[in-house]
């Protein structure tokens, strides 16, 4: 198990691949709509999960992030379909599923 001060690099990574991510997707135009989604939600949770950073409840945090990690695998799918996507997102999509299951492989 990852002690705190770790828990908080994994997590500060994990945002700012988000973060990248979401500001690909809003340069985009034409973006599939599950994409958006995914991305979207994505970026909810990763809001929402800085307030189970700052307990230990290690079990919400690993809940979230198999939620997460759901969302990461299905926005890389979407990506890797064919459908119109740049490669500065397909790049940074991959670059957030790449985060989440490094930070779930750190947490078990």
């Amino acid at each position: 198990m990852l002690q705190q001060n770790e828990m908080r690099v994994r997590f500060n990574s994990l945002q700012f691949a988000i973060g990248q991510a979401a500001q690909a997707c809003s340069a985009e135009r034409n973006l599939p709509g599950e994409l958006r989604s995914c991305i979207q939600k994505l970026d909810k949770q990763s809001d929402a999960m800085v307030g189970l950073m700052a307990g230990s409840d290690g079990e919400r945090i690993q809940r979230m992030l198999d939620d997460m990690a759901v969302l990461g695998k299905r926005a890389q799918t979407v990506c890797g379909s064919g459908l119109p996507v740049s490669g500065q997102l397909k790049s940074a999509v991959n670059q957030v599923h790449g985060e989440l299951c490094y930070f779930r492989e750190c947490l078990n």
